[in-house]
């Protein structure tokens, strides 16, 4: 088992963001797949983490009929735009990896913060928008309805118009 896995299942046992039912589930799972090592530390037996998983995965995760299916479903009767929807994800992450990697060299690694650099930011970002007008197409919407929700959600968290720790980790019921 990676550490990335553990590390998983610890943050969804303590996160505050679960409801107490929630992290509940995940200690008790994590409880399932541990066992003590010698010097006391839990260790994961793989075996059982994978078998969680694969109980934990939506059919439409993990087969490909259910898949079909389920993208016909959203496309017909829900009347989404499942290829834009697709496109806008997969799009935006990996532009916004591409981005993350440059800003990663730059402040880790010493690659010069310099015109040639921030040029190479600013072509990633457009990439971003790219994505994002695909999103826009695929919600019907537009730039500027995205960008007054966004002011008037951070509006409505930050009243006094200056960000505040406490009301960034403890978020009223609704605030996304």
């Amino acid at each position: 088992m990676t550490s990335n896995s553990k590390l998983h299942l610890h943050v969804e046992a303590t996160s505050p963001y679960n409801d107490g039912w929630t992290r509940e589930f995940y200690r008790k799972e994590m409880d399932k797949l541990t066992t003590l090592n010698s010097d006391m530390t839990k260790q994961i037996d793989s075996d059982k983490y994978i078998e969680f998983v694969r109980q934990t995965t939506s059919p439409a995760s993990s087969d490909i009929a259910e898949l079909m299916r389920r993208l016909t479903e959203l496309e017909i009767e829900s009347d989404a735009d499942v290829s834009r929807l697709l496109t806008a994800a997969f799009g935006i992450s990996a532009e916004a990896g591409e981005f993350t990697e440059v800003v990663k060299k730059i402040i880790l690694q010493g690659k010069p913060y310099n015109e040639d650099n921030i040029f190479h930011l600013k072509r990633e970002l457009g990439d971003i928008c790219w994505y994002m007008a695909q999103a826009c197409m695929a919600l019907d919407t537009d730039f500027n309805e995205i960008l007054d929700m966004n002011v008037d959600k951070l509006s409505t968290r930050y009243p006094e118009g200056a960000f505040d720790v406490y009301k960034s980790e403890n978020r009223k019921e609704g605030d996304l």
